[in-house]
């Protein structure tokens, strides 16, 4: 490098080149320092401004010329830095490298003794190198120190190494490729390092300069390439960058200028609509023939995250075109997609795009799905209305006939059937000025269409230009209404008034009168700021408010019907009362109100004026005019930042504050007292009280409290003190007499607190154990940790005497018992030895009684089921089985019937219903519904379960779709589970929410065949054997217990004497027909009799279509000709002690063989008597008692009552009196401590039934059973649940089992085992129900997970079958693990199995009253779920928030 003194000579700085490959080195620009040597040996520092110029050398060194030019003189003392010295251009100042000083020059005087100055650092210059040419740098230097020391060269934290000192010149290394940090595309194409040298004596640098690494390579486009700041060249055949020109494969191939790059040229807006097949061609510049064996052009579009490659085809240097393809994306939400559009060639070489250019991708039917909207598009689509298919379309996809073609260049181009589908607003005055918005569709697509053709309720309204968007929304304003036009609907034409081009809405617009009636409050400060509430009547009509107080405007807030909020400005008026004028549009409401702008309030005394950092100190506020203020706030402003506190008036002259904090960083809170900036009060917006300047209020530091040790607990005895220990306990205010209300509170009790300057003393409460101390005061609190206080330990002397006294009188009652319990025990072994005689003979009895009734319920039921083929079986059918499961106990509900609507609303009502279920069936919508319903606190149990019902019975002729649904919100409910950190075993346990009904009645409606077909045999068995084994023994008719039971609950627990009687009975329906034999019990009660007889006459039929009992008399005929009615109760009842017992056939003496006949109840000659009102009354009441008549859900804790007859005090009974009634004698009560001795009974009718059970569980358990192969809903649902639980990570064997438990066996089985009403027409009694529950009881365990630990407390059902429920649960864990082995079912072949089962019960029920019970949920809770859609995205985009409110417009009983 050629460097020039300051007396014009030339100095060298070269590089020694030892690569070939090096790139340029060169000093671009910078300061560089000279020294000079002036008269009498003075040193002088001279700043020259150097600027490089290239000079050619013949021996390629490339040096630079630096051209120099003198700057002024300045003082040095001003410039505190090196850079700011060395900037300055100073000629007379530099710095003092070695001691970092800085020096300037001195004035001449004859022999000056100063010393040599030391040496100058010389500005930086700029290197660069290219990333793989290490080179030797050989660096000649101008006025540095002495440096025979040496010199290291520091490049950063990159190498350290000596540098070579030669004369003046200075050689250095620079750094390996390896050394330097990798170059990559991210991190653009250069590395800068900075070059220091070091003196090796002082350690101190004296000389840098900046050194960038570059890597052309890192450029993966021409442009990128060429346009870099360092020498790459692009090689367009190889396509690569590189700082070595001669790697090029071809000379040709170089390019050296952006110009020469290949490139895409700025080309029109590239419009593809999808679907169609069309090229797409590019112009370009330099595009590169491919050479032999390279590959041709493609185009590539990135479409949705999906690359689309198609084949291109050069026609020359300048074009490329994309061939023939069609393109397509998803979503009908998007019209027009840009697409980056990339071409390339021989795989991935990239022709640059500098344009940007895309290409837009479009569908004509997206999102225009009206004329007016499709018309409107950009004309470029060439998009038009194809009226025979009713949608936005291109022309070639359209059918030919001209006549169905609309587009907006041709002369047809004018939408039909315009429609209005909302007003906003729909009331205002009628003097006009309202600006109404009308939205629609096909509302013209210029203004001029629609400029004069809009009425507002028979009034002109004059369209506003700037409001319309042509086919979606007109802007008129109203114009002045006659006294005689109230109301009417919005009437437009558009363009011209033919039929097909006028609309009509479907709301009325209302002309109102506006009221004003008084405003709050009346008065406020002439500053303003007041809000001010003005009511009247219609005060949300028309849509401009604006409110005068006299000539200042109020500035409006908000409205309703009877409100209108503003607040007020400030007057210009002063102190006076004003008028209220209210203007709404052009309408001028007269009403004669003031208000009052009264003086601005004053603030004369704060008290006390101090508080802590941290605020919340009460403060006393003196002033005038407080009463007017809404809203008082106290500020401090410190440090830029703002702190605020309430305040509350007490009067016109007072209130009171909390001090505002102080914006004091807590880190940096220091040891003395703050002013804030400003400190003031916010008083609406009086302005004068925002800063007060007479306050000196003053902030102190915190208090700070200590911890009480280490271990944070303090050890106390009752009765001391608690002393906590700190610093600024009292703020140290002028006077002395600061005090900050501290509490203190132990546990939750207070102390007595005495405070000092370092500690506060608190007189701990009266209290024992360990407890948190927490200190409070101002805005902050602390607690210095845990205090234990110990009771009192040691005992007084009368304490240890008395429990000396106590002990010894221990011991002799202790030595007492010893012996009664020795004299005892001799007794019980005597007794002992009598009681196990007494098992073992029971122990046999059992087993006897258990074989002899198993073989005659194995008769019996053979008998019953040999009766019984595929039709005997009383299925309900497919409604009412379905209706008793979803509406439990709701006979006649309204789903079944036709909608019932008053005939003036009918058509607006169905024509509602009918938008409705279009919302029912949008999943977005029905989510949303529900989610929002379930969030509602009011929305209880029972209304989650009939929306899920009612929505399952709209949903029954879709039920792929209900079944989507149901998965979405199962899924949702296992997310919210699991998010609630809930137990995974409890998803599904119970009905909690609208998705697990839905599961039930899902299961509801999918099973019925396999219930029918395979299921429904062994559930009815069942219930016949408990049915007939239970009769084989007495039933108490009052209480429900039988002698046959398999709940405990329903045992008789006494010895009941009875006998089996045969009677032969008349058959009601055909007398000459053989007399049928029964056999009953001597002890049942003549409605048993009745009803056994019943069952016996009428065993085929079901029982919905046999005569009632209640309807029924018994008459006994006698041998000798006689007829007897027998009845529950007559005058030959037997009453003791007020027990009235009801009659039995033992009572009447019926003997075996007797002949009786069921009768129609009537009044006889034989037992007129009986028949009195008093009997009658009695009878009926009993009757009614036992009959069961309600809800199925109802049955499973019904228990027959025992009440008093209210007219004579009488208690009933049959068998066993209610012992709760406490008047047995005392044997009885002895008797009741070994009566569980009859428990044995449970297992004898255990055994009895345990086919029955063993083959209805088997059944459901098996995949594959009495012919009929697993259905498709329960391997759907279980692959589900086993989806979901992939999903969330859940492996657990157990937790999935579980889920499928409470999804099937739980959800649905249990439902039908206890309640088989729902699947058959039968009448099932108390004690029926009570041996069901047992078994479903079982059924549940069999599909637990966990283990059941019983012992001799365990209930009696559980203790029951414990041996059996292993067998069980072997059972179901191979049953859900065949279905897992299943091939898994398709959604193709689920979805057609839906829609089968769809169409086979296509109209059971009635969806028009199904939607309007669900409707009537809407109605209650319109508000929150309008809210949720117009919150949710989806809803938003397809507008129904919108078409809801439509229909609650139409459902609405004004409208």
């Amino acid at each position: 490098m050629l460097l020039p003194t300051a007396r014009g000579k030339i100095q060298i700085f070269t590089f020694s080149h030892r690569l070939r490959e090096a790139s340029v080195a060169a000093l671009r620009k910078g300061m560089m320092s000279t020294r000079g040597k002036e008269e009498g040996g003075w040193h002088l520092c001279q700043v020259i401004k150097a600027t490089a110029v290239p000079y050619e050398n013949p021996d390629n060194l490339s040096p630079f010329l630096l051209q120099l030019t003198r700057v002024p003189v300045e003082s040095c003392s001003q410039y505190e830095t090196c850079s700011e010295c060395l900037g300055s251009g100073d000629p007379h100042c530099g710095w003092c490298v070695l001691h970092n000083i800085k020096k300037e020059r001195a004035k001449k005087k004859k022999n000056p003794t100063l010393r040599k100055l030391p040496p100058w650092l010389p500005p930086p210059g700029t290197i660069y190198l290219c990333l793989f040419c290490p080179l030797m740098l050989v660096l000649e230097t101008y006025n540095v120190p002495e440096l025979s020391a040496g010199v290291n060269c520091t490049f950063e934290d990159l190498s350290e190494m000596d540098g070579l000192v030669v004369g003046s010149q200075i050689q250095c290394i620079s750094p390996a490729a390896k050394e330097v940090p990798q170059i990559i595309t991210e991190n653009g194409d250069h590395h800068i390092v900075q070059l220091q040298l070091k003196s090796k004596e002082t350690g101190m640098t004296f000389a840098s300069t900046s050194f960038v690494f570059y890597n052309c390579s890192v450029h993966n486009s021409c442009l990128s390439c060429v346009e870099s700041p360092y020498r790459c060249h692009w090689c367009k055949y190889r396509h690569v960058c590189t700082h070595d020109p001669s790697t090029c494969s071809f000379q040709e191939g170089r390019v050296k200028l952006p110009e020469d790059c290949p490139q895409l040229l700025q080309a029109e807006k590239i419009l593809v609509p999808v679907e169609v097949i069309k090229p797409i061609t590019l112009k370009a510049k330099n595009l590169p023939q491919p050479q032999s064996g390279q590959r041709g052009y493609e185009c590539i579009l990135n479409i949705q995250g999906n690359e689309q490659r198609v084949p291109a085809l050069r026609f020359n240097s300048s074009s490329v075109q994309c061939q023939n393809t069609s393109y397509s994306y998803e979503g009908m939400e998007i019209n027009s997609l840009p697409v980056e559009l990339t071409v390339v060639w021989n795989g991935n070489f990239n022709i640059d795009n500098p344009a940007q250019n895309k290409v837009h991708l479009y569908k004509c039917g997206a999102m225009r799905d009206s004329c007016g909207l499709c018309l409107k598009a950009d004309p470029d689509f060439e998009c038009g209305w194809c009226e025979g298919q009713n949608q936005c379309t291109l022309k070639q996809h359209c059918p030919a006939q001209d006549s169905q073609w609309l587009e907006l260049s041709s002369t047809k181009g004018k939408c039909t059937n315009p429609k209005i589908t909302d007003i906003n607003p729909v009331t205002g005055p009628r003097e006009g000025g309202t600006k109404v918005t009308i939205r629609g569709e096909n509302l013209g697509l210029e203004f001029r269409d629609i400029a004069s053709h809009v009425k507002v309720a028979g009034v002109e309204c004059k369209p506003l230009v700037e409001g319309y968007i042509p086919a979606e929304q007109i802007v008129c304003e109203m114009g002045e209404a006659k006294p005689s036009q109230h109301a009417g609907f919005v009437e437009i034409c558009v363009a011209e008034c033919k039929p097909e081009f006028m609309a009509r809405s479907s709301q009325l617009y209302y002309f109102m009168t506006l009221t004003l009636s008084d405003l709050k409050p009346k008065r406020g400060p002439v500053s303003g700021g007041t809000q001010v509430t003005i009511t009247g009547n219609n005060l949300n009509a028309g849509s401009n408010v604006i409110v005068t107080f006299g000539r200042q405007p109020c500035l409006f807030y908000r409205r309703s019907t009877k409100h209108i909020v503003c607040n007020t400005t400030a007057s210009d008026e002063g102190f006076e009362k004003v008028k209220v004028s209210v203007r709404v549009d052009k309408a001028k409401i007269h009403q004669e109100l003031q208000y009052e702008y009264v003086e601005d309030p004053t603030i004369l005394r704060i008290e006390p004026e101090w508080s802590i950092f941290s605020g919340n100190t009460p403060i006393a506020v003196w002033g005038t005019h407080l009463d007017l203020i809404q809203n008082p706030q106290i500020r401090a402003k410190h440090g830029g930042k703002e702190h605020v506190n309430n305040c509350e008036v007490q009067n016109s002259t007072e209130m009171t504050c909390q001090a505002p904090a102080l914006a004091v960083d807590p880190s940096h809170q220091s040891e003395l007292a703050e002013r804030p900036e400003e400190f003031g009060f916010i008083l609406d917006n009086v302005q004068s009280l925002l800063i007060l300047n007479k306050t000196n209020f003053t902030y102190y530091p915190n208090p700070i409290f200590e911890v009480f040790n280490p271990s944070g607990i303090l050890e106390l005895k009752p009765g001391s003190p608690i002393i906590l220990k700190g610093k600024n306990l009292i703020p140290p205010v002028a006077g002395g007499n600061a005090k900050l209300n501290y509490t203190v509170l132990v546990g939750e009790k207070p102390c007595v607190v005495t405070v000092s300057d370092v500690q506060l003393l608190c007189e701990s409460p009266n209290l024992i154990g360990r407890h948190k101390v927490m200190a409070r005061v101002g805005g902050m609190e602390f607690s210095p940790g845990m205090v234990y206080i110990s009771p009192d330990s040691p005992l007084s002397l009368p304490a240890i005497v008395s429990i000396a006294v106590a002990g010894g009188l221990l011991i002799i009652f202790i030595v007492a018992v010893l012996i009664a319990y020795k004299r005892k025990s001799r007794e019980s072994d005597l007794t002992l030895k009598r009681l196990q005689m007494q098992m073992d003979n029971l122990e046999s009895r059992v087993a006897l009684e258990c074989k002899e009734a198993f073989a005659e319920l194995q008769t019996d039921i053979h008998e019953l089921t040999s009766d019984l083929d595929g039709a005997g079986i009383p299925f309900l059918d497919y409604r009412t089985y379905t209706m008793r499961v979803l509406f439990p106990g709701i006979e006649d509900h309204p789903v079944l019937r036709d909608l019932e609507v008053p005939g003036y609303r009918q058509e607006r009502v169905e024509k509602g219903l009918k938008l409705f279920a279009q919302l029912i069936n949008n999943k977005v919508f029905l989510l949303s519904f529900i989610r929002t319903l379930e969030s509602q606190r009011s929305f209880s149990m029972r209304d989650r379960g009939n929306v899920a019902s009612l929505i399952m019975t709209v949903l029954q002729s879709k039920l792929e779709y209900a079944t989507d649904v149901l998965k979405q919100l199962l899924a949702d409910l296992i997310d919210k589970n699991l998010e609630s950190k809930n137990h995974p075993k409890l998803l599904l346990r119970r009905t909690e929410s609208v998705a697990e009904k839905m599961l039930t009645n899902w299961f509801t409606f999918l099973l019925y065949k396999f219930l029918k077909e395979c299921a429904g045999e062994p559930l009815f068995s069942l219930f016949c054997a408990i049915k007939q084994q239970m009769e084989k023994g007495p039933i108490d008719s009052i209480t429900g217990e039988a002698r046959y039971s398999l709940s405990e609950d329903k045992l008789i627990r006494q010895q009941i004497d009875y006998k089996t009687l045969v009677l032969s009975c008349v058959n009601p329906d055909n007398v000459n027909s053989s007399e049928i034999p029964v056999k009953i019990l001597n002890c049942d009660t003549i409605t048993q009799v009745k009803e056994k007889i019943l069952d016996a006459i009428f065993k085929n039929v079901p029982c919905s279509h046999r005569p009632k009992a209640a309807d029924m008399d018994l008459e006994w005929r006698q041998a000798s000709g006689a007829r007897m009615i027998l009845q529950d109760e007559d005058i030959t009842t037997k009453i003791e002690n007020d027990w009235k017992r009801l009659n039995t056939l033992a009572h009447y003496q019926v003997p075996d063989g007797s002949v009786v006949a069921l009768v129609s109840k009537q009044v006889t000659a034989y037992n007129a008597v009986n028949n009195s009102t008093v009997s009658r009354t009695s009878a009926s009441k009993y009757e009614n008692m036992i009959r069961y008549t309600g809800s199925p859900d109802s049955l499973r804790s019904r228990t027959p009552m025992i009440t008093p007859d209210l007219e004579s005090g009488v208690k009933m009974w049959h068998l066993v009196k209610n012992h709760e009634h406490g008047d047995q004698k005392e044997g009885d009560r002895g008797s009741k401590m070994v009566s569980e001795i009859y428990l044995t009974r449970l297992l004898a009718t255990k055994g009895t039934l345990q086919k029955f059970v063993d083959d209805l569980f088997e059944t459901i358990f098996s995949t594959a059973h009495r012919g009929s192969a697993l259905p498709l809903a329960i391997k759907y649902m279980f692959d589900f649940l086993d989806e979901q639980a992939d999903k969330h990570n859940i492996h657990d064997p157990h937790v999935r089992h579980t889920w499928k438990s409470n999804c099937l066996p739980l959800r649905f089985w249990v439902n039908m085992i206890k309640n088989p009403q729902f699947v058959f027409d039968i009448h099932k009694n108390s004690i029926t129900d009570a041996c069901l529950s047992v078994v479903a009881q079982t059924f549940m365990d069999s599909c637990s997970t966990s283990e059941h630990r019983l012992g001799k407390d365990s209930p009696s059902n559980k203790l029951l079958y414990a041996k059996d429920i292993p067998s069980y649960k072997n059972w179901v864990e191979r049953y859900y693990s065949d279905i897992a082995k299943m091939p898994a079912i398709s959604d193709q072949d689920m979805n057609a199995y839906l829609a089968e089962q769809s169409r086979m019960h296509m109209n059971e029920f009635n969806t028009m009253s199904a939607l309007s019970e669900i409707y009537s949920y809407v109605g209650k809770y319109s508000e929150e779920i309008l809210g949720a859609l117009d919150q949710d995205d989806q809803a938003g985009k397809q507008k129904l928030a919108y078409k809801l409110e439509q229909v609650i417009t139409l459902m609405s009983i004004d409208s």
